[in-house]
Parts: structure tokens; sequence; C-alpha cells
């Protein structure tokens, strides 16, 4: 076996741990749903006027149905495996856990003020916004860029804006009519920041 293999191998296994997390939780929550819908958006929907602590995880992997959970999972898979491969199993799993917990949080908070009836997210697309933000972030023609904006004398506050309103275009962009807009900005906006400082890499 090859150090090329073992590392493809490692890389690998995050996502799969991932992706096996979504599935368990999504079916979990469809199956509890048929028995007792309430039940089941205690256990498993973030929701206003009241977070219970435990939707914090169990919403970023529980999915509505087939389609939302795999259009989520190939978001991970893509942007997922060439962050895998540059840092720790524990370091991969918070940041999915916590961008994703972080973009729920941000959508039914500004959700709950846009709109007075009680509102609810489920998903992990927060955190596949937050990895392909990574990614895009991360990699050398994003560092180039930077190295040019500095040259120029661009200052910070003109620098976050232009980059909020990519970050918006391009949620506008990839996000499906009804899906968490909010949640899809916040985690995308969350990804870009990890991945300018590198913040998973080991």
């Amino acid at each position: 076996m090859t150090l090329r293999s073992i590392a493809g191998r490692d890389a690998v296994r995050p996502v799969a741990e991932t992706l096996t997390a979504m599935a368990v939780a999504s079916v979990a929550f469809r199956v509890v749903d048929a028995v007792a819908a309430p039940l089941a958006a205690a256990l498993f929907v973030l929701s206003t006027p009241t977070l219970a602590p435990w939707t914090l995880a169990t919403s970023v992997y529980a999915h509505a149905g087939v389609g939302h959970l795999f259009g989520n999972a190939v978001l991970v898979v893509v942007a997922g495996v060439p962050i895998a491969a540059g840092t720790t199993r524990a370091r991969f799993h918070a940041f999915v856990l916590a961008t994703g917990a972080l973009a729920g949080v941000a959508q039914v908070w500004i959700g709950g003020l846009l709109a007075p009836a009680t509102v609810g997210v489920l998903g992990t697309s927060g955190a596949a916004f937050a990895l392909a933000g990574y990614v895009a972030a991360a990699n050398p023609a994003a560092g180039a860029a930077g190295r040019l904006i500095e040259r120029l004398g661009a200052s910070p506050r003109a620098v976050v804006f232009v980059v909020a309103l990519l970050a918006l275009a391009v949620t506008l962009a990839f996000s499906p009519p009804g899906s968490a807009l909010v949640a899809h900005f916040v985690g995308l906006t969350l990804g870009i920041a990890a991945g300018s400082v590198r913040l998973l890499r080991v």
C-alpha cells in the first residue's frame, strides 16, 4: 500500500462519516416524523422561539427528503475531500458541526425577525456552503488575488464589502427556491473567513 493511497483513504474517511451521519439522521427523522411529527420536530428541527440544545447538532445532519439529502451530500463530497486531505478528522467534523449550527441559528434568528411565525431549519447546507467557501478561499488563486489587492492598497472595509457581495451573489445563484438563504450565506461567509486564514491546516 502506497503513502498516496493511505492519504487518499484518510481524506475520504471523515467525509464518509459525515455522509453516514447525514443518512442515519435523515432516516431517523423520517421514521419519527411518520409516527409523531411534533416529536420529530422537537428532536431534529432547529427552531424558534426556543432553541433546543440538541437540535444544534441533529438539525445539521437530518434532512427532509432524498433530494435535499442528495444535493447537500454532493457538495460535502466535492468540497469536503480536499479539505479533509489537509486536516484532521476531529477538525473536519468540528468545522462541519460548528458552521452548520451557526448557519442554522442565523437562519432561525434572522428569519424570526423577518416573520413572526415559528421558523425551523433542517439540513447540512450551511456546513456544505462553508466547505465550499473554505475551498474557494484557501486555494492558491485566492491567495494570489489577496496579495494583488494588498499591493493595490484597497482598504480592508472595501475588501470585506466586495467579498460579502460575491458571497451573496453565489448564495443566490446556487440556492434553490425556498431554501435557507440566510444559512447558505452565513455558511459560505464563515467558510471564506476560515479558508482565508487556513484555519484547518495542520
